[in-house]
């Protein structure tokens, strides 16, 4: 059996769709997001021989899908495809999870993994249909929480951040940080469950009280003149994946990418170190951030940093590490709603909220602190 390279093995079909000045193909079939694969896969076949010209005479026998591992919002599958030639060309399927149109902008996002794409990041875009993407397959693993504080994995992830950061998309560069996170709490704010349980849950948020904590934060993070960059914006494990034989570090999924604040891409990432579960005490010591600071801002000679701007790096991080909190705890609301995977999405807002409440007054501390400091310089 012979893998081959996959942007030469497929041959688009006649229909397609734009992503700024480039044209994917495109299918109008959609995949349901809850079918098991047997049941799943005779809808694989026929969305693959709709945008492959390529693969429209295979038959079904050709074709194999494997479910893999990934995050809480899609449904990630391998296919592998066996050519009349005895080639054989794997490419992955993103299935969009119910209602992700809720808290995703999807013209967004295929607009960015394309530009993105051509600068070397994540996979090849090879098509798309009504409800998700086919890409190019990756062959490497997905790492978990525990790999990303390893000092040599956390260097490569800060210097891959700081290339990712420079990445120009088209069109506006306005910080989408602010206004993404205000549409989460009108949305969660209005929520009806049909489970009573979570609705007794819910009834015990305090909306008024998150406003006026995302109010203060606005003000607080606004004063600290944080660069906007192309963020990637949910940098977990699950969107990082490492080649092992070739010690190659990929970044994928950037359904979230949007120009925002470089200090809310760190403190997210860092955030992400507590995994799912939501274990804080994982979250990286101040060292452990110094070692990450000094790759992402001078990743050709990380000693010679400055402390001046490593301290900067840090209070800006920490001060968007608090807006990370706030912005997943609103989300989890709306996906406790819309989505149908199986994750306690109610649990996760309370988990979340509960650290921002831990830490808000420390991080309001440092930065107004330093701010203070800085003034009299």
């Amino acid at each position: 059996m012979v893998a081959v390279n996959v942007t030469n093995a497929v041959e688009a079909s006649g229909e397609a769709r734009n992503a700024g000045d480039i044209t994917i193909a495109h299918s109008s079939l959609t995949v349901d997001h809850s079918l098991k694969l047997p049941e799943m896969k005779p809808r694989i076949v026929e969305l693959f021989k709709d945008l492959f010209n390529h693969w429209s005479n295979l038959d079904e026998s050709h074709f194999a899908a494997a479910q893999l591992s990934g995050g809480i919002t899609n449904r990630l599958l391998k296919v592998s495809v066996e050519e009349e030639n005895g080639n054989t060309v794997l490419v992955t399927i993103r299935i969009y999870g119910p209602n992700t149109e809720y808290v995703i902008n999807r013209d967004r996002e295929l607009q960015a993994i394309v530009h993105l794409s051509a600068a070397g990041f994540g996979p090849k875009l090879l098509g798309t249909f009504e409800n998700g993407m086919v890409q190019s397959f990756i062959h490497a693993r997905t790492l978990n929480a525990s790999d990303m504080r390893k000092p040599k994995l956390a260097a490569e992830i800060a210097k891959q951040l700081k290339s990712f950061h420079q990445v120009d998309i088209p069109g506006s560069k306005e910080p989408q940080l602010w206004n993404d996170i205000f549409k989460f709490l009108k949305k969660a704010s209005y929520l009806t469950y049909d489970d009573r349980k979570k609705q007794n849950m819910y009834k015990k948020i305090s909306f008024k009280e998150v406003e006026t904590e995302l109010i203060k934060l606005k003000e607080l993070t606004g004063q600290l003149d944080a660069p906007v960059v192309f963020a990637h914006n949910d940098l977990l494990s699950g969107n990082l994946m490492l080649n092992d034989d070739e010690e190659k570090l990929y970044f994928i999924d950037f359904e979230y990418g949007s120009y925002s604040y470089r200090g809310f891409d760190i403190g997210n990432h860092f955030n992400e170190y507590a995994g799912l579960d939501c274990d804080y005490t994982l979250y990286p010591t101040k060292n452990e951030q110094y070692h990450f600071f000094r790759h992402y801002l001078n990743p050709e000679k990380p000693n010679e940093v400055s402390d001046i701007d490593l301290e900067a790096l840090y209070v800006e991080t920490t001060s968007y590490m608090l807006v990370s909190h706030l912005y997943w705890s609103l989300w989890a609301l709306i996906q406790a709603k819309m989505s149908e995977i199986d994750f306690d999405y109610l649990e996760y807002f309370f988990l979340r909220y509960a650290e921002y409440k831990r830490r808000k007054n420390e991080c309001f501390s440092l930065a107004k602190s330093y701010l203070s400091q800085s003034k009299t310089m």
